[in-house]
């Protein structure tokens, strides 16, 4: 899978992929963007101290780089699965950590040179678990029940069976009562599978650029 750097409106890099004609983030701007949909509507809104986050699309690491960087005292055993995963050439060019606390380029060098399928301590409070595999063949009894769902896989119509509605079924049956679901789509479709599989489902506002996401919390 071929994939290019490109420049984001909030000057933070995103990936393309020609093949799919789709970006990793948002062109609005890559940080911005990870920060509204994963951190402010789901890290932020998790009440638990001790959490279990499982992300779908470990892609450029952006995710769990802001997940550490604003955890506060949390302990969090994050878990990200990944089917292609980034080689150094790609990972080592990208330009988050330039716009971060100069402190996060070293655990975020680590969490792309960590093991995969192996758990790592990036830092106190928070270890990564990268997993290289298929989602959607994915046998999820192997981890532990999840209390906040990332869900950042590519585009629906890019990429329609990762966003089957028995796989919705799968992650909700391993997250935990009070878990969160989080994701930058806002399609009605989408919604509504991830409520016949257990979720309750919100559309609350969007990051800049995109009117709407999908909030969701299991319920007790």
């Amino acid at each position: 899978m071929d994939r290019e750097i490109i420049l984001t409106e909030d000057g933070s890099h995103t990936l393309y992929v020609p093949e799919l004609n789709e970006h990793f983030h948002s062109v609005h701007g890559a940080i911005q963007e990870s920060m509204h949909v994963f951190i402010k509507n789901g890290l932020f809104k998790s009440v638990k101290q001790e959490l279990c986050i499982f992300e779908v699309g470990f892609g450029t690491g952006l995710n769990a780089l802001l997940t550490l960087a604003n955890k506060g005292d949390k302990t969090i055993h994050y878990y990200s699965i990944e089917k292609y995963p980034l080689k150094p050439e790609e990972y080592s060019l990208l330009n988050f950590t330039q716009q971060l606390p100069e402190s996060l380029s070293q655990q975020f060098e680590l969490m792309h040179q960590s093991e995969w399928n192996s758990a790592q301590q990036i830092e106190r409070g928070f270890q990564l678990t990268k997993i290289d595999a298929d989602l959607t063949i994915f046998n999820f009894d192997v981890l532990p029940k999840f209390d906040l769902v990332y869900f950042d896989a590519f585009a629906p119509n890019k990429q329609p069976t990762m966003w089957d509605e028995n796989l919705f079924a799968k992650i909700a049956a391993h997250t935990n009562a009070g878990g969160l679901f989080v994701t930058y789509c806002a399609q009605g479709e989408v919604r509504r599978k991830l409520m016949r599989s257990g979720f309750e489902m919100q559309r609350v506002p969007g990051p800049p650029g995109k009117k709407e996401m999908l909030f969701g919390e299991k319920p007790a």
